[in-house]
């Protein structure tokens, strides 16, 4: 998808904007001989941009504004490396809450409804993020905030809230529990927002199956406002993103070249608007396409389709390249296993050869070894790889009120 001209103007002043702060790409593009664009031509000859360089530029090194006009900073999720810290200014923090509002709005929810918040508040964009929104769309907040699933029952049940907001791995948490303690019948959901972290079509079958609700897929990320930036319609076909505050383009991971629209990539995002942390070419490591025909909802904003993945969630063993979302694919196709699984893989030094374990939840319609047997057969088939199997009833693997941890690899510690 090319740019238009509005965009292009809006790009050439991001790039001045930054050259002009001395900020640290605006540095960089001083140093590159860039002053600005006038050209799609132009625009894909801009660096990219990466994580690895925003914790280079810590704390506000970033920043592209007089300090005076920031009121507020974030930080990425990550628990590992230099901190992110993104500056934002009044209009920033009132644009993310347009598009949030924007995508509360896509999803069918009114200023009549309920919103029950449980994403985390403070440095990290979920929770305030979700509740902006809710203020700005008019709509009645909850602000319950992460964990105490008791609290959060009790509340929705008095409050008779009518959207949840969530991760889609605590989603599914209350939503076990909710059966557990049969309460399907006292709660008044309607709808659920899910963002952070992508989540598997069983996930999400059993989410809908055991609440009842309409689900919508948020999409966002800290370096780039934060979760609000998309949001799936009614007719679940892909992920309508605001073009009037980001363009985004898909590059072939590899060679970083941009690949036509329907094709799967790597997306990049650039923010057309933002003031405190603009980011131009900024490498998400999401793994999408670009949806080229109109949505049938008749919205005119343009869709991605959901994510698949990240290029950078690849793991290895025994020299073959996999992904989780390879995992959770090859897993639809065994009856009887839930969405629930985790990778375990260790170094067998005795032997000189890596080992994979896949734990599987299973519904306990089928023999545990029978689904082993065949969970195993059809990785070997299709992933190249006979990881050892084990199949454990429902409920087993923990669930996270965050985002829930798929592979766990001992092999660099």
């Amino acid at each position: 998808m090319k740019l238009n001209q509005t965009q292009i103007e809006q790009i050439d002043r991001q790039v001045k904007r930054l050259i002009a702060s001395g900020s640290y790409y605006g540095e960089v593009y001083k140093s590159l001989g860039i002053t600005g664009i006038s050209s799609q031509e132009d625009f894909e000859k801009l660096p990219f941009s990466e994580k690895k360089q925003l914790r280079n530029a810590y704390p506000l090194g970033i920043m592209a504004c007089d300090e005076s006009e920031i009121v507020r900073i974030h930080s990425s999720s990550g628990t590992t490396g230099q901190p992110v810290i993104i500056p934002y200014t009044a209009k920033d923090v009132d644009d993310w809450a347009v598009m949030f509002a924007r995508c509360y709005e896509m999803a069918g929810i009114t200023n009549k409804d309920r919103i029950q918040i449980t994403p985390g508040y403070g440095l990290w964009t979920a929770g305030i993020g979700f509740q902006a929104g809710c203020e700005k769309l008019g709509a009645m907040a909850v602000p319950m905030g992460p964990g105490n699933t008791e609290k959060q029952l009790k509340m929705m049940i008095d409050l008779q809230t009518t959207v949840i907001t969530a991760t889609s791995s605590y989603a599914l948490l209350l939503a076990e529990e909710i059966q557990k303690q049969g309460l399907r019948d006292k709660i008044n959901l309607k709808k659920g927002v899910f963002g952070s972290e992508r989540w598997s079509d069983t996930m999400r079958k059993r989410i809908h199956d055991e609440l009842g609700i309409e689900l919508y897929d948020i999409y966002g990320l800290t370096e780039i406002y934060g979760p609000g930036i998309g949001i799936n319609c009614q007719y679940d076909s892909g992920i309508h993103y605001w073009d009037d505050y980001i363009y985004i383009e898909i590059i072939d991971p590899v060679t970083c070249e941009p690949v036509p629209d329907g094709c799967e990539g790597e997306i990049v995002i650039t923010t057309l608007v933002k003031e405190g942390a603009p980011l131009l070419r900024f490498r998400t490591h999401d793994l999408s396409r670009i949806i080229p025909d109109e949505c049938q909802c008749g919205s005119k904003y343009p869709r991605i389709d959901i994510i698949k993945g990240r290029s950078d969630d690849m793991f290895k063993v025994r020299g073959v390249n996999m992904f989780p979302s390879q995992v959770e694919d090859l897993l639809k196709k065994i009856e009887g296993t839930s969405s629930e699984y985790n990778i375990t893989i260790a170094r067998d030094e005795k032997d000189n050869k890596d080992v994979m374990i896949l734990t599987v939840e299973g519904d306990g319609n089928y023999s545990f070894d029978d689904m082993a047997k065949k969970i195993q057969s059809v990785f070997k088939s299709l992933i190249g790889v006979s990881p050892k199997v084990i199949v454990v009833p429902v409920g087993t693997l923990p669930r996270s009120e965050k985002k829930t941890k798929r592979v766990t690899d001992y092999r660099s510690v």
